[in-house]
C-alpha cells in the first residue's frame, strides 16, 4: 500500500529521501497509514520505487529521529501513534483488544463487527 501511494519526481529539486519522507508522514498524518502499520523493508521499497537502497534508508531514518516510525529490529519499521495523530493510550488499548481476542478465539472479521457495533457504527 506504502509504495503504490508514493510518487517520486526524478526531476524535482527536491531529494528522493526527502520526497518519501515526507509523503510517509503525509499519509500517516491523513490516517491512509495507522498507528502500528507496517512499512515495507527498506530493499522492498527500494525496488519498487527504483532507487537506491541508502536512499529509502535515509528517508526511514528521518522518519525515526523526528518519532514517526519507529524500527523493532527484525520485525520491521512501524508507523507510531504521534505520526498518526492516536493517542498512545488509544494505540495500548487497540492492542489489549487485539490480545484477548485472538486468546478467546474470536476470528479478525468477528472482532471487527464487534468493535463497530460498539462504536455504534453500522456496517
Amino acid at each position: 500500500m506504502v509504495a503504490t501511494a508514493l510518487r517520486i519526481d526524478p526531476g524535482s529539486a527536491v531529494a528522493p529521501y526527502e520526497q518519501i519522507r515526507t509523503q510517509i508522514a503525509a499519509l500517516a498524518a491523513a490516517g491512509h497509514l495507522a498507528a502500528g502499520a507496517r512499512l515495507p523493508t527498506v530493499r522492498q521499497l527500494a525496488d519498487e520505487l527504483g532507487l537506491a537502497v541508502n536512499t529509502v534508508a535515509r528517508a526511514y531514518r528521518e522518519l525515526e529521529q523526528a518519532g514517526l516510525v519507529q524500527t523493532r529490529g527484525r520485525h520491521g519499521t512501524f508507523v507510531t501513534h504521534r505520526a498518526a495523530g492516536v493517542p498512545a493510550e488509544a494505540e495500548a488499548l487497540a492492542a489489549q483488544y487485539a490480545a484477548r481476542i485472538r486468546e478467546l478465539g474470536i476470528d479478525p472479521a468477528r472482532a471487527l463487527a464487534l468493535a463497530r457495533a460498539a462504536l455504534g457504527i453500522s456496517e
